[in-house]
Order: C-alpha cells, then structure tokens, then sequence
C-alpha cells in the first residue's frame, strides 16, 4: 500500500509533522473507526472519524472520536443552521474523491467546511484517515483544526 494520497500530499504541503501507519480493514466492520483504534492499539478516543454530512443542504465534514456519535442538533449549530443530516455514501464518495472507509478530512477533491470534537484537542496526537482504506495518519489535533481550518466546538451526543 503506498504512503502518499492525496491526503498524505496536503498535509506535506502544508508542512505538517505527521507519520503513516497501516492496518488491515475489514471491510465486514460494524465501526470502521472502532476496528481502526483496535487494529493500531489505540484508544478510540485518539482514532477520529470522518464523517459527511449536510447543515441546511451545504455539505460539511465533522471529525469525531471513533467511540462517539454526532449529535445532529450540536453539528447544525456549529454551522449556524438548523437541520443536520449525514450524506448518502456514494455522494459522500463523489464530493470527496474517497471511497467509504477511507475518506479522510484531507485532500478532499471539493473543501467543504469542517469542525472538529473539541475533546480531540485535549490529546497528544490523533489518528486519522490519511486518503485510503488501512491508512491512517498520526499527528497533533492542533495541526487538523490548522489545516483544515476547522471549527472546534463540542459536536458529540
């Protein structure tokens, strides 16, 4: 499996700190993010997800903790709007040029607005999808919320 995606190239660009690190997806997983913290021997609590969703018909990523759910109301909020609803897989795919189970929050074929759980903050380093199925990307949450230029809010149920 190569190193470099789309995600990988971004975050080079941006001259972020981050290493790879690969794992076996199963693709049979109820959780992908719970079975990515367990195949790394993480807490899910440092494996953030990336999840699609529109406020108000706009699309948006929000960025979670693997062991946590997004609370629609609190992610609607965030975007000053009033109904939240997560994106189809396969319009998920299309807007962000990643297939499901690998879509990271970088590198995205269209940028679309993002926030991020404001407990990943408290952490040394997160995990993330880094543009494939398997890979992921360890590096400082401050540095997401940089490149990304992402809101920090409290977005969990």
């Amino acid at each position: 499996m190569p190193n470099s995606t789309r995600a990988t190239l971004e975050l080079t660009k941006a001259g972020v700190a981050y290493t790879v690190h690969h794992y076996t997806y199963d693709p049979d997983a109820d959780r992908i993010g719970m079975q990515a913290a367990e195949a790394l021997g993480e807490p899910a609590r440092r494996v953030l997800k990336t999840l699609m969703a529109e406020v108000d018909g706009k699309a948006v990523c929000a960025i979670v903790p693997s062991d946590r759910e997004v609370s629609m109301k609190k992610l609607a909020a965030a975007f000053g709007g009033k109904h939240a609803q997560m994106l189809k897989p396969a319009d998920a795919e299309r807007l962000t040029g990643y297939h499901t189970g690998g879509i990271s929050p970088f590198g995205q074929k269209k940028r679309v607005p993002a926030v991020i759980e404001e407990t990943a903050l408290a952490e040394d380093y997160v995990f993330m999808n880094g543009g494939q199925r398997g890979l992921q990307v360890k590096l400082a949450p401050a540095d997401v919320v940089q490149v990304l230029n992402a809101t920090v809010t409290g977005i969990v149920a």
